[in-house]
């Protein structure tokens, strides 16, 4: 048996969570915040047969995609205020970071 940590943007929340009830996956949710972005993500806690760790695998690469997103940098405490002029940049955000991992035992009460 393993345990899969999925990590994923809250806009791949949603369809991540119908696609594994759809495929009968039980799963857990987790309101998380990434640290570098500060944004809202969702950890998914996923219990599966080995046989079953593929197929998971393979729902969430297909439901959780990276995309490009513009932010502004946060001033650094290094500049002065009046010449530090913040300009967009644009950074990759989604996909899912994910763990497997595997499980000793398993006890439902």
């Amino acid at each position: 048996m393993k345990l899969i940590f999925a990590i994923v943007q809250d806009q791949d929340s949603n369809r991540l969570s119908d696609a594994l009830t759809d495929a009968n996956f039980r799963a857990t949710k987790l309101a998380s915040t990434g640290g570098f972005l500060k944004a809202g993500n969702t950890t998914f806690i996923i219990g599966v047969e080995d046989e079953q760790v593929d197929t998971a695998l393979e729902i969430i690469k297909n439901n959780c995609k990276a995309r490009e997103q513009i932010m502004s940098p946060a001033a650094s405490l290094g500049v002065t205020v009046d010449t530090y002029v913040p300009y967009p940049i644009e950074v990759q955000v989604g996909g899912a970071t994910v763990f497997v991992m595997p499980v000793d035992q398993f006890q439902q009460f």
